[in-house]
């Protein structure tokens, strides 16, 4: 699992809540989505609402950065409702439930990212990460996704690349 790294939390009064001075990156609400693949059917109840889909097809048949460019659709979740409920059929068939507790594995509110402390901006704005449950057959895999600002451009030539967005594998369970 990856985590915040870098230097101690700032305790300057200048800080502002969610300012990138303040490290390790903290957030007080979330998003939510799910990202479902190699199941018959699914359905995630979380924060009193439901997401389900149909059939879905393996991770490996569909596009390679499907996962990447998942977003969540359930925005400004205060942090924390109680655990989400699955409900699933895995790709051969067998009824699978399970409670994941998207509180415990983020606890301690620490965004859970690779971007090291130098290379943030000073100008990301204050997070609410994207929480997707990725439901894959017979595994669910919980990954963070926070949009960073960098101080320089991740590609050079190209000012549309100072950030980094990616989801980080924060929990995992085969059921």
């Amino acid at each position: 699992m990856a985590t915040t790294s870098g230097e101690a939390p700032s305790t300057s009064a200048a800080s502002v809540e969610g300012d990138v001075r303040e490290w390790p990156l903290r957030f007080m609400r979330h998003n939510f989505g799910i990202a479902p693949y190699a199941v018959q059917e699914c359905t995630v109840l979380y924060a009193d609402r439901p997401h389900t889909s149909g059939p879905r097809p393996r991770l490996e048949d569909v596009h390679p950065n499907s996962l990447k460019a998942k977003t969540a659709n359930h925005l400004m979740i205060r942090n924390f409702p109680p655990p989400a409920v699955v409900r699933w059929k895995s790709l051969d068939g067998t009824a699978l439930e399970a409670e994941v507790d998207i509180g415990e594995i983020f606890k301690d509110e620490l965004v859970v990212h690779n971007t090291p402390r130098h290379e943030a901006s000073e100008r990301t704005p204050m997070i609410n990460p994207d929480v997707i449950m990725e439901i894959n057959d017979r595994t669910i895999n919980v990954y963070m996704n926070a949009f960073i600002s960098l101080k320089q451009a991740r590609i050079q030539g190209n000012p549309h690349s100072n950030f980094r967005s990616e989801p980080v594998l924060a929990w995992s369970r085969t059921y």
